[in-house]
């Protein structure tokens, strides 16, 4: 069966953030604006990472953010302008396949074109 290349228009995104809290209102307003289908937050990641000259170990939690290329601008500028960091870490990663349904999904609830939508 042949599989469509537009597979390629979702990503998932990586945010890490100071908190469970903070991660939850970034979460919240992503989902409420329709710019992710699904936050997942882990917790209890350390990062270690130079900052101004020194070397830095923090407690972190990982976003890991399912949605649409086409609202990653977007979303970037609504992390950006609610996270406390003056830094915050938006990297994008390109979901080249996977499961239809669950693609489907994320497109549907990011109000991407669909006849189901």
């Amino acid at each position: 069966k042949q599989i469509n290349l537009s597979m390629a228009r979702y990503c998932a995104v990586f945010v890490t953030a100071p908190s469970k809290e903070v991660a939850k209102s970034l979460a919240q307003g992503l989902l409420g604006k329709k710019l992710a289908a699904c936050v997942n937050v882990v917790p209890g990641v350390t990062s270690y990472y130079e900052w101004e000259g020194k070397m830095e170990e923090d407690s972190e939690v990982l976003m890991m953010i399912k949605s649409t290329k086409e609202k990653f601008a977007e979303l970037t500028e609504y992390v950006k302008g609610n996270h406390p960091y003056d830094c915050v870490e938006v990297i994008q990663t390109e979901i080249s396949d996977g499961n239809k349904p669950y693609l489907d999904w994320i497109r549907d609830t990011c109000g991407g074109e669909s006849s189901g939508s």
